[in-house]
């Protein structure tokens, strides 16, 4: 059985986001840096369904595993690069 391969989009299309390139920069951009301490779903842009998406994603190491962290890197980034 081959692993299934989701793209950044479908990550942001399931969590009931826009997820074209142009909004899920908007996100990010609106929504970062997270403290450095604070858990992704644990962040207060998400609903109660979309924190409970991501933590089951990262929990189970769902297929969307990857893409979370990659979601979590990038809102944590620039909270990273303030405190250089």
């Amino acid at each position: 059985m081959e692993p299934h391969t989701h793209t950044f989009g479908q990550l942001f299309a399931q969590l009931g986001l826009a997820s074209d390139a142009e909004a899920i920069e908007t996100f990010i951009a609106q929504h970062a840096p997270l403290a450095a301490d604070q858990s992704l779903a644990d962040a207060p842009c998400w609903t109660p369904a979309q924190a409970a998406f991501l933590r089951e994603g990262l929990h189970s190491d769902a297929d969307w595993a990857e893409l979370i962290d990659e979601l979590n890197l990038r809102l944590h980034a620039r909270a990273a690069a303030k405190s250089r």
